[in-house]
This record gives structure tokens, C-alpha cells and sequence, in this order.
């Protein structure tokens, strides 16, 4: 059976993984209409999906305000839009999709998991790596009971540093009063894993971080304010001439800086868009790196480290329970080995091939949202569910903010 949906927001997330599913599953889901305030995505939108001109949307209060036009609707649209994007479309009767962060503020998530209670449809929040094979095989063996007891976790996010200089400092995160916070925005994936892995709330939490290296006084002497002016620093790991004018690069995030990618194309878009400004000097003032550290009601502690400065992109962990410890990668190479306590003995855990982007997420996460609105399936990642995680990650910003220990229960509600 193919689902009808209604995309809010055709940019990276809506036309590049959804919209480009869609089309290649058109016997699973299909769009039927679009919003996006920017006339050139929605056209980008629009032709190949065959959506006719009045049912492209450039508000999209407009189209979820209208006549119920499709049972789904797919909520892509900027971060600080979420919570009222999606709250309108549980309002109209939608099934809702929506991408992470639930909202931008932790009362704002708040609201949102009691619009969805009493709404007639249900909200499904893109927590993309509950749905990966990698994921899957690591809950599996941490609820098992293989480890022992959990005594203490250490999980990293490490950014590429190319990537932090795209989206925490040139980009739609890099600036506190555009977006969530840097732990909010990266890393509720990382507390939605932690939280589904172990099983144990968390009693009290604290954090410490800041921003280190996109500062103007730490640029490099003779940085210009653009990196086409032209720059003569030839060996700095942000460069964009670097970045995007590589034409053997197509794909993200080449596409987020300009649609025409020819040279003169990307050119123009770093001499004259934000992707090009200096990183040093682009006025980030969101962090680059944070610790957050936590107490779980079963005593065990975790640590969730994350940061802009890899070499590579990817999610590295370490669980040691009472009866063995295991190692995990999630990126480019992906391995999960347990180290039996009496043995000493590695044994690696096997994972399945991935079939879609963020390791498989992102086909996992569309045919679960399909099979919970043809109601085939339960959701997995209710509003409810994903409440914790954002809860989590708001709370660690505030105690790097204070500097103080939370208690996590007096502010759970």
C-alpha cells in the first residue's frame, strides 16, 4: 500500500533522504504536496514528485492549516520550527514525522508531548539510529545481560572538524539565537541511545565545555575575512576553496552550500554566502566541544563526550559491566568486540550491512513510520519516548551554563 504524505520543509533532510526515498519506493510513499519558503526548493521539490503548482505551499501554516490533504506528514523544516509545524499538523489529524530536536526549548518539548497525547494522530520524532543495524546489534547485546552490570559507560560523537566548520559555525547551528544548542542539535541521538541501551534513568548530570578554536584570535596570521579574498593561508583544515570547489564532490554538503555546481557556481556561493567566510571569523558562539557527565538511578556512570575536532565522523563507546567489557565504532569502519573478564578473549559482534544513509537510520526509521501509519506496527520513537533524550540534553546545557549539578528527577515532571 502506498502512504500519502505532505512535506513541511524541502531542503536537506526533506529533499535529499525523504523526498529522494519516496522516489525510489513510489509502491511505499508518495507526496503529494509541499511547503518551503524558498521558491527554488520548492520547485526542486515539486517537478520531480509531480506535485501540481497549488499544492506547493511557501507557508507551511498554509497547506497544514487547509483541508487534511494525506494521512503522513514529514516534518523537515528548520530546527526552531518543529515544535509548531508539528503541533498544526497533530492539530489537523496527521500522522507526523518530525525531525529532531522536538522543539527548541525544553518547555517547548514539553508542549509538544501533551499536544501529541491528546491529539488523534500520532508523532514519531527521527531518532535515525534506533534503526540502524550497528545500534540494533549493540542494544541487543548491552540488554542481554552478556556484559554483567553495567558499572560505567564512556560514548563519544566526534565531528569531523570540516563538518563543525559547516554546520556549528558557518552553518544554520553556529549561532545560539538561530538554533538549539550544540548539544541539543548533535547529540540527542547519542542520549536516545543511551537511554534505550541501558534501561536505568538518569538521577543527576553535569556538564563543562566551550568554544575553543573559531575564535578571530586564534586565526591564522594573514587570515583574510573570506577565504576567496583570497586567503593566503594555504594550510588551514577550514578552507572553503578546499571544501566546495572539489568537482568530484557532489553530494552533501556541497549540495547545502549551492544547487549549481558548476565552477563558477560554487564560486560565487562561497565568495558571497556564509559557507565561504573564514571560520575563525564567521561570529560563532556556540561550543566546540562538551563533556557531559551522569549518574544513573542504578548507580552506573556515563560519559558523553563530543566535539568538533576528528579526523573522522563517527560515534566511538566503551561499556564495562561486572562480566565483560565491549568496544564499539560507528562510522566509516563499524565493529563491536566483547572482551570477556575471564578470558581476556575478544569476540566480535556481527552487523548487519547497512542499506540507507546514517548507517541504515534513515530506511529504518521511514519503513517504521510507514508500517505505524498503515497501522501494521507500534511507533518506536514516540514524543513520549524521545522526551527523555531532549530532556537530557537541554539540562546538560544549562549545567555548562551554571556550572552546577542537576538533579534530573526534580525536573523530569
Amino acid at each position: 500500500m502506498t502512504i500519502e504524505a505532505v512535506m513541511i520543509g524541502a531542503g536537506q533532510r526533506g529533499h535529499h533522504v525523504y523526498g529522494r526515498w519516496a522516489l525510489e519506493h513510489p509502491d511505499q510513499l508518495r507526496f503529494v504536496a509541499v511547503a518551503d519558503p524558498d521558491p527554488g526548493r520548492l520547485e526542486r521539490f515539486a517537478e520531480p514528485h509531480r506535485i501540481p503548482r497549488d499544492l506547493c505551499f511557501r507557508e507551511p501554516l498554509e497547506l497544514l492549516e487547509s483541508a487534511v490533504l494525506a494521512p503522513a506528514a514529514v516534518i523537515a523544516s528548520p530546527d526552531r520550527c518543529h515544535r509548531q509545524h508539528a503541533e498544526a499538523a497533530l492539530t489537523a489529524g496527521y500522522q507526523v514525522l518530525a525531525e529532531k530536536p522536538m522543539a527548541d526549548s525544553l518547555d517547548g518539548c514539553r508542549a509538544l508531548v501533551k499536544a501529541a497525547a491528546d491529539s488523534a494522530g500520532g508523532l514519531h520524532i527521527g531518532h535515525v539510529l534506533r534503526f540502524t543495524p550497528f545500534f540494533n546489534a549493540l542494544n541487543q547485546v548491552v540488554r542481554s545481560g552478556r556484559l554483567g552490570d553495567i558499572v560505567t559507560v564512556e560514548h563519544r560523537e566526534n565531528v569531523r572538524a570540516w563538518h563543525m566548520a559547516h554546520s556549528f559555525v558557518r552553518g544554520n547551528w553556529g549561532r545560539r539565537e538561530k538554533a538549539p544548542p550544540f548539544i541539543v542539535a548533535k547529540c540527542t541521538h547519542d542520549f536516545d541511545v543511551l537511554h534505550w541501551n541501558l534501561n536505568s534513568p538518569v538521577r543527576r548530570l553535569s556538564s563543562m565545555g566551550s568554544l575553543f578554536e573559531f575564535r578571530p584570535e586564534r586565526a591564522p596570521e594573514g587570515a583574510t575575512d573570506r577565504c576567496t579574498d583570497p586567503c593566503p593561508v594555504t594550510d588551514c583544515p577550514y578552507d572553503a576553496r578546499r571544501l566546495y570547489l572539489d568537482e568530484r564532490l557532489t553530494g552533501w554538503p556541497v549540495h547545502v552550500v549551492t544547487d549549481d555546481l558548476t565552477p563558477e557556481g560554487r564560486f560565487r556561493a562561497i565568495a558571497e554566502g556564509p559557507y565561504g567566510i573564514c571560520a575563525y571569523k564567521a561570529g560563532s558562539d556556540v561550543v566546540d566541544h562538551q563533556t557531559v557527565s551522569m549518574e544513573l538511578e542504578s548507580g552506573a556512570t556515563v560519559t558523553l563526550i563530543a566535539h568538533g575536532h576528528s579526523e573522522e565522523e563517527g560515534r566511538t563507546m566503551r561499556y564495562d559491566g561486572t562480566r565483560a567489557t565491549l568496544r564499539g565504532r560507528f562510522g566509516r569502519t563499524q565493529e563491536i568486540v566483547l572482551y570477556d573478564h575471564i578470558t581476556g578473549e575478544g569476540e566480535a559482534v556481527p552487523i548487519p550491512a547497512a542499506r540507507s544513509g546514517h548507517g541504515g537510520g534513515d530506511e529504518g526509521i521511514i519503513e517504521s513510520f510507514l508500517a505505524a501509519v498503515a497501522g501494521k506496527a507500534a511507533p518506536i520513537t514516540t514524543a513520549a519516548e524521545s522526551f527523555e533524550s531532549h530532556l537530557l540534553a537541554y539540562l546538560a546545557e544549562e549545567a555548562r551554563l551554571t556550572g552546577t549539578i542537576i538533579d534530573v528527577d526534580e525536573r523530569r515532571g
